[in-house]
């Protein structure tokens, strides 16, 4: 018979690579650590992540068109 608690889970922490209990008793989840939490969290703050998109060309405040990519001979 079961007695109904299971173990928790345990993930790779994307951070470090190491072990992470992905359960609510981790405040740090999937994160191991809050040094893993924070070292990703500054990396999206210095823009070290992005997410490709292509610019809204009705936005006042996107950059310009790069220059076309073709050399005159």
């Amino acid at each position: 018979m079961s007695s109904g608690v299971t173990e928790p889970r345990v993930i790779r922490c994307p951070g470090c690579g190491g072990p992470s209990v992905y359960s609510p008793t981790n405040t740090y989840r999937p994160f191991c650590s809050a040094r893993c939490k924070n070292n990703d969290f500054g990396a999206w703050a210095s823009e070290g992540y992005s997410v490709a998109a292509e610019p809204d060309p009705e936005d006042p405040d996107a950059p310009p068109p790069p220059p076309s990519s073709t050399l005159p001979h």
